[in-house]
Protein backbone atom coordinates (compact mmCIF):
# COMPACT_ATOMS: atom_id res chain seq x y z
CA UNK A 1 0.00 0.00 0.00
CA UNK A 2 3.04 2.29 0.24
CA UNK A 3 2.90 5.02 2.88
CA UNK A 4 0.32 4.30 5.55
CA UNK A 5 -2.93 6.16 4.86
CA UNK A 6 -4.77 7.79 7.74
CA UNK A 7 -8.49 7.35 8.41
CA UNK A 8 -10.30 9.61 10.87
CA UNK A 9 -13.49 8.14 12.34
CA UNK A 10 -15.84 10.58 14.09
CA UNK A 11 -18.69 8.85 15.94
CA UNK A 12 -20.23 9.04 19.40
CA UNK A 13 -20.78 5.26 19.47
CA UNK A 14 -17.73 3.65 21.10
CA UNK A 15 -18.57 0.26 19.54
CA UNK A 16 -18.41 1.78 16.04
CA UNK A 17 -15.10 3.50 16.85
CA UNK A 18 -13.56 0.30 18.20
CA UNK A 19 -14.79 -1.99 15.45
CA UNK A 20 -13.79 0.30 12.59
CA UNK A 21 -10.43 0.95 14.23
CA UNK A 22 -9.73 -2.78 14.54
CA UNK A 23 -10.81 -3.61 10.99
CA UNK A 24 -9.02 -0.70 9.31
CA UNK A 25 -5.85 -1.10 11.39
CA UNK A 26 -5.74 -4.79 10.39
CA UNK A 27 -5.85 -3.63 6.75
CA UNK A 28 -2.77 -1.43 7.28
CA UNK A 29 -4.37 1.96 7.85
CA UNK A 30 -3.52 4.37 10.63
CA UNK A 31 -6.83 5.04 12.38
CA UNK A 32 -7.65 8.10 14.47
CA UNK A 33 -10.90 8.05 16.44
CA UNK A 34 -12.83 10.81 18.19
CA UNK A 35 -16.29 10.80 19.74
CA UNK A 36 -17.57 14.24 18.74
CA UNK A 37 -17.52 16.71 15.89
CA UNK A 38 -15.77 19.22 18.14
CA UNK A 39 -12.96 16.73 18.86
CA UNK A 40 -12.69 15.92 15.16
CA UNK A 41 -12.30 19.57 14.22
CA UNK A 42 -9.69 20.08 16.96
CA UNK A 43 -7.71 17.07 15.73
CA UNK A 44 -7.54 18.62 12.26
CA UNK A 45 -5.38 21.38 13.72
CA UNK A 46 -2.72 18.71 14.32
CA UNK A 47 -3.28 16.10 11.61
CA UNK A 48 -4.69 15.87 8.10
CA UNK A 49 -6.27 12.48 7.46
CA UNK A 50 -6.56 10.98 3.98
CA UNK A 51 -10.25 10.14 4.49
CA UNK A 52 -12.90 10.84 7.13
CA UNK A 53 -15.83 8.66 8.22
CA UNK A 54 -18.30 10.86 10.12
CA UNK A 55 -21.49 9.98 11.97
CA UNK A 56 -24.37 12.25 11.05
CA UNK A 57 -26.16 12.36 14.41
CA UNK A 58 -23.90 12.88 17.40
CA UNK A 59 -24.15 15.55 20.10
CA UNK A 60 -27.12 17.02 18.32
CA UNK A 61 -29.22 15.79 15.42
CA UNK A 62 -27.23 17.68 12.77
CA UNK A 63 -23.78 17.73 14.41
CA UNK A 64 -22.28 15.44 11.76
CA UNK A 65 -23.57 17.56 8.91
CA UNK A 66 -22.22 20.72 10.53
CA UNK A 67 -18.90 19.01 11.20
CA UNK A 68 -18.63 17.81 7.59
CA UNK A 69 -19.38 21.28 6.24
CA UNK A 70 -16.68 22.81 8.45
CA UNK A 71 -14.19 20.12 7.44
CA UNK A 72 -14.96 20.69 3.74
CA UNK A 73 -14.25 24.40 4.18
CA UNK A 74 -10.89 23.65 5.79
CA UNK A 75 -9.90 20.55 3.79
CA UNK A 76 -11.87 20.50 0.54
CA UNK A 77 -9.70 17.72 -0.93
CA UNK A 78 -10.33 15.18 1.87
CA UNK A 79 -13.19 12.74 1.16
CA UNK A 80 -15.84 12.48 3.88
CA UNK A 81 -18.26 9.56 4.15
CA UNK A 82 -21.46 9.69 6.15
CA UNK A 83 -22.06 6.99 8.77
CA UNK A 84 -25.71 6.81 9.73
CA UNK A 85 -28.64 4.54 10.43
CA UNK A 86 -30.72 6.93 8.29
CA UNK A 87 -28.17 7.13 5.48
CA UNK A 88 -30.38 5.43 2.91
CA UNK A 89 -33.31 7.72 3.66
CA UNK A 90 -31.06 10.78 3.62
CA UNK A 91 -29.50 9.74 0.31
CA UNK A 92 -32.95 9.18 -1.19
CA UNK A 93 -34.12 12.70 -0.35
CA UNK A 94 -30.93 14.77 -0.36
CA UNK A 95 -27.96 15.12 -2.67
CA UNK A 96 -25.21 13.80 -0.37
CA UNK A 97 -22.55 16.01 -1.96
CA UNK A 98 -24.63 19.06 -0.98
CA UNK A 99 -24.17 18.00 2.63
CA UNK A 100 -20.40 17.91 2.17
CA UNK A 101 -20.09 14.12 2.02
CA UNK A 102 -18.44 11.95 -0.63
CA UNK A 103 -20.75 9.01 0.03
CA UNK A 104 -22.88 7.08 2.49
CA UNK A 105 -22.13 4.09 4.71
CA UNK A 106 -25.29 2.64 6.23
CA UNK A 107 -25.26 1.57 9.89
CA UNK A 108 -24.91 -1.06 11.03
CA UNK A 109 -21.78 -0.92 8.91
CA UNK A 110 -20.43 -3.96 7.13
CA UNK A 111 -16.70 -3.88 8.00
CA UNK A 112 -15.62 -5.40 4.68
CA UNK A 113 -17.70 -2.87 2.77
CA UNK A 114 -16.04 -0.04 4.72
CA UNK A 115 -12.60 -1.46 3.88
CA UNK A 116 -13.57 -1.72 0.21
CA UNK A 117 -14.89 1.86 0.11
CA UNK A 118 -11.83 3.28 1.88
CA UNK A 119 -9.39 1.38 -0.35
CA UNK A 120 -11.27 2.34 -3.51
CA UNK A 121 -11.50 6.00 -2.51
CA UNK A 122 -7.81 6.18 -1.60
CA UNK A 123 -6.83 3.98 -4.57
CA UNK A 124 -4.99 1.48 -2.34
Amino acid sequence: MGAKKTVLVIDDDIDILESLSLVLTAEGFEVLTVSSGREGLALLDQRTPDIILCDMMMESIDAGMQTAQQIKQRLPHVPIFLLSSIAAATAATTEISELGFSGVLQKPVDPQHVVTVVKHTLRC
